[in-house]
């Protein structure tokens, strides 16, 4: 009985070894840029790192006490890269002319998020609670993606309509959407695999689907070209299918959805370039960026070309932090950072950062592969896959890989809205990753043992319907 009781380690020391070398990294790279720009240690580099210290160490105290077999890597990944960001951001803030304030914001919203992540671990006892609002999370999707329409509410900003007016503060409501858009694709294609897995044509070695079971990719696609259209978001429209795509294939496991999804993003953008002009500048400004007609007209490819000119000065190895001239690049400190920090930071330096978000993405993934759920699984498979995707969107653009979009640099770049919404993410793959490290219940003491973090006796109906979930999961 002692070895069937045997409970694997909870890792959280390996954790704060991990957060110790973080914070080193974030604070040393602050520290640099002082140095470097005659600076010195000044009193918001003392403010900045012990803020950061001390909101990262809260998160792990909790951790410990309340979900303490989560994955003890993903955490430190975060501070380095929240770290590196809130560096760069008052490196560029004491650059400008007249300096800016950007660096103060962000250590403000980084406290935010860290405290509602917290709030989140604290309050939600089971990730599989999130199945009851399948669909109340569409609804309120649809409100958040609506908000910036509203007159009065909404504004526009650089071309874009996607932000809301608090008065004190601007928001994009699209970066929560992600989130419930996850929740409500993971809680129906969950409940709704079998009626989707049904099958219709055969063609070749492909197994189509059922054209009454379109129904959801559809939408999907809609949603996304609606984002499209009326906020000219380029980037949030492939966030949004593209993390739908990578959750209906985990769920059924068919190419053809991944195909069908293809060809829709094909018949979307093709649509988009011929009758949405600003679709149309954007992807002119990626073809053409070395035009002097495209360079130097509004809107053009001058934010695409200094950023790529910038990248190339940083050479391999980079000028150095507070040595470089990222100043001089149009939304340095948010759309563009990745070309701010592979100036200063060289090629490995840029590297070492995509490694990291590579590491982050791999165990959420790894995560999603451990749980014991359904519904678990493909909600820790859509938010990683959401981090992956908006990486891929960021760098491919600045990179002039693909066109440039508006997505901010998850953790890094400046923008309050981006961060709330990732360290949300993260609080969630937590949650995950510790059901899915836990130890469980044997089956002769399953009657006195309810699901981690649910009170109670273990026959209340909604956690035996949960239970049932579970089982249903790990069946498929």
């Amino acid at each position: 009985m002692s070895d069937i009781l045997t409970t694997p380690k909870s890792r959280r020391n390996a954790e704060l070894l991990l957060l110790i070398l973080a914070l080193a990294v974030g604070v040393g790279a602050n520290a640099l840029a002082g140095l470097d720009q005659d600076k010195g240690f000044s009193r918001d580099f003392y403010v900045q790192s012990l803020t950061l210290a001390i909101l990262v160490l809260a998160v792990h105290v909790v951790l410990r006490f309340r979900a303490k077999y989560a994955d003890p890597v993903m955490l430190p990944i975060v501070a380095v890269l929240n770290g590196l960001g809130l560096a760069m951001i008052q490196r560029l803030d004491v650059a400008m002319d007249p300096p800016t304030t950007a660096a103060a914001r962000q250590l403000m919203w980084t406290g935010i998020a860290a405290a509602v992540a917290i709030a989140v671990i604290l309050l939600l006892k089971d990730h599989r609670v999130l199945r009851r609002f399948t669909y109340i999370s569409l609804i309120i999707s649809a409100a958040l993606l609506i908000l910036p329409l509203l007159p009065g509410v909404g504004m526009e900003l650089n071309g874009a309509r996607i932000w809301v007016n608090l008065g004190f503060a601007t928001f994009q409501p699209g970066e929560i959407a992600k989130i419930t858009l996850a929740i409500f694709f993971a809680g129906y294609l969950s409940t709704n695999r079998d009626l989707i897995l049904l099958a219709g044509k055969k063609i070749g070695p492909l197994q189509l689907p059922r054209w009454r079971d379109m129904g959801p990719m559809l939408a999907a696609w809609l949603v996304s070209i609606g984002v499209l259209i009326f906020q000219r978001d380029l980037g949030s429209a492939i966030l949004f299918f593209g993390m739908f795509m990578a959750m209906i294939y985990v769920a059924t496991s068919r190419v053809s959805w991944v195909l069908i999804g293809l060809v829709m993003i094909a018949v979307g953008g093709f649509m988009a370039f011929k009758l949405f002009p600003h679709v149309t500048a954007r992807i002119d400004g990626w073809l053409n960026a070395f035009d002097p007609d495209v360079y130097n007209r509004a809107g053009g490819s001058h934010q695409i070309v200094q950023g790529l000119f910038g990248l190339a000065s940083g050479g391999l190895t980079g000028t150095g932090l507070g040595q470089g001239r990222p100043d001089l690049v149009t939304f340095a400190n948010s759309d563009m950072i990745i070309t701010a920090l592979g100036e200063e930071l060289g090629l490995i330096g840029v590297s070492a950062i995509v490694l990291l978000y590579l590491l982050l993405v791999s165990r959420g993934i790894r995560t999603a592969l451990g749980t014991r759920d359904a519904f678990g699984k493909l909600l820790a498979t859509g938010l990683s896959f959401t981090l992956a995707l908006q990486c891929f969107v960021v760098i491919g653009g600045v990179t002039r890989l693909i066109p440039l979009t508006g997505l901010t640099t998850p953790f890094m770049a400046a923008g309050g809205s981006s961060l709330l919404a990732n360290w949300l993410i993260v609080a969630l793959l937590l949650l995950i990753s510790h059901a899915a490290r836990r130890p469980a219940p044997p089956a002769g003491l399953a009657g006195t043992h309810p699901p981690a973090g649910r009170p109670g006796r273990r026959r209340d109906s909604e956690q035996a319907r949960l239970a049932a979930g579970a089982g249903e999961g790990e069946q498929r």
